[in-house]
Parts: structure tokens; sequence; C-alpha cells
């Protein structure tokens, strides 16, 4: 090669170009023009002496040299992006990206001071980008595990390996029906005419799990809380809800409890982090931050 060493600002916009999938697409995220982003990429292919892309009528794609040296740009970005945060780390300083996720429908949770935290993290370390995500328990579990998420709270019944758990609080949960359902007015209610009822499951539930709340089978899925309030309001099903989350609703005379001695459970929340980055400064400080919002002294 007549350059061994490309300029970094060339291959962070190689590493633009086909996440993007072409020039076009990548030019908003560099802010250049079409005409500059193929000059740039031009100078690259030059440097290396190989051609790294096809581009044209037939669209974007890689050659075979392009896919091995779009590899290795990854793995040289992302080892320059972990030492800048090392050296920022020494001096004190925290900046870079924190991907987090959450449960939805945990803002009306008071026993999840989630915005205090992000607030207090933020005012501390204000060169640290935020990117919150909501997901359900499964898809928070697969993305801390491949590093697109570096934590997550949520409840899990089921646990994968690789990750470890700390344990943070318990929700409630009870069983609802609404004023627009037959069993609203009814004074007694038997646990088999319950367990008859149509009740909405959620996606993310085994078969066992479903029996475990006391059902066969559900007559409809959700894999959000909003889908499962919708669903209970409007009168066609019964399902559980937190009690956080659907307090409002029964304080207006709009759900109903059913049988809370029997039906009421209560799901253990937890933190998650993929085995191995728990000390990561961006992580472990976030981490310091939700105990002590969770445990003050």
């Amino acid at each position: 090669m007549p350059n061994a060493l490309p300029d970094l600002k060339l291959l962070r916009i190689f590493a633009s170009v086909v996440r993007h999938q072409g020039f076009a697409s990548a030019q908003q995220e560099l802010n250049l023009s079409t005409s500059a982003v193929s000059t740039y990429m031009s100078q690259l292919e030059a440097a290396l002496g190989i051609v790294l892309c096809h581009r044209g009528r037939g669209g974007f794609s890689l050659t075979s040299k392009g896919e091995l040296f779009h590899q290795e740009t990854l793995r040289l970005l992302g080892e320059l992006e972990g030492f800048e945060l090392y050296a920022a780390a020494l001096k004190g300083e925290l900046r870079g990206t924190l991907n987090l996720g959450v449960l939805d429908s945990t803002v009306s949770d008071r026993a999840l001071p989630l915005a205090e935290v992000i607030g207090a993290y933020s005012a501390e370390h204000p060169a640290v980008h935020i990117h919150l995500s909501v997901m359900s328990p499964y898809e928070l579990q697969l993305g801390v595990l491949d590093n697109r998420l570096d934590l997550a709270i949520g409840s899990f019944s089921t646990r994968m390996n690789g990750l470890l758990y700390q344990p943070l609080y318990r929700e409630q949960h009870w069983l609802y029906c609404s004023n627009r359902h037959a069993l609203f007015a009814e004074r007694r209610i038997p646990e088999p005419v319950i367990a008859q009822q149509r009740m909405v499951g959620r996606g993310y539930w085994s078969q066992a799990e479903l029996a475990r709340h006391g059902f066969k089978h559900s007559a409809a899925t959700v894999e959000s809380m909003e889908a499962q309030l919708i669903l209970v309001l409007s009168g066609a099903y019964i399902g559980y809800l937190p009690e956080h989350y659907a307090q409002s609703w029964a304080d207006s005379g709009h759900l109903r409890v059913l049988l809370p001695a029997t039906f009421g459970y209560q799901a253990p929340f937890s933190m998650i982090v993929r085995r191995g980055r728990s000390r990561e400064p961006l992580i472990q400080t976030f981490r310091d931050l939700l105990k002590a919002q969770l445990n003050p002294a």
C-alpha cells in the first residue's frame, strides 16, 4: 500500500457510508455534500491502492477487500473510542455514549427513580450522551448481551447466560377488569369464574408463566403495558397491570382489582449488565448513582 495509515477522518467517513449503505444516505450524518463524500472515499481508495465499494445504478455494495477492510476499520475505531474514554477517565472526565434500556410504563413507579438518576448523572457528566430505549424483557437482555445496550432495568422471568442480574425492588401487579366488563359490578366473584374469563397475556410469557398467574390460556396478547391497559379498558378482557400504572384509572372508577388475595403477584426488578463490563467507568458510575437513589443513607 502506498500509505498504510489512512487519515482517521477518512476511516470514519467510510464507516458511515457502509452503515448507511451509500454516499447520499450518509451525507446528513457526516454534514457533507454527496460530492464531498465521494471525493473523500476516492482519497481513501487511492491511499490504500484498492477499490472498497461499487456505487452506481446497481446500488451500493462492498468489494471482497472492502468487506475485510470494513471489519478492520470498525475494530480500529472501536479501540480508539475505548482509548479516548480511558484517557478521559484518567482525568476524571466521563464522555461517550451510555446506552440504557428499560421496561415500559416505569415512569409512574416511585420505586424506580430513573428520571432523578439520569438527571444527576447528566449534571455530573455533561459530556456523556444518554441513549434511552424502551424494550420488552427479552429485547433488553439480548441488547445487553450483544452490547447494543450497556445497562438495562426490567423484570426477567427467564435469565440468559453471560449477564449479571442485580436485584433492585419488587413491582406489585393486580388483576383488573374495567367498568365495561360484566364482572365490574359483581360483589363476590368465585375464583373459577375469574379463571374462565377472557384474559390478556403477554407475548414474553411462557405457558408455565401464564399458569402461575392462574390461567390456562389467553384470549389476547400484548407486548407492552399500554397495550394491556387499552385491552382491559375495552371491557372485553381482564388482565394484569402494575399497581402504580393502573392506580389513576382505579381511583377514577374505570378499573377494579379482582380477588387480590388470589391473583396478585410481585414482579422482581433487576439491573443487568454483561459479564466483564460492570466496572467500565460509564456503567459503574450510573450503577452507583442508581444504588444510592434506591438505598439513601
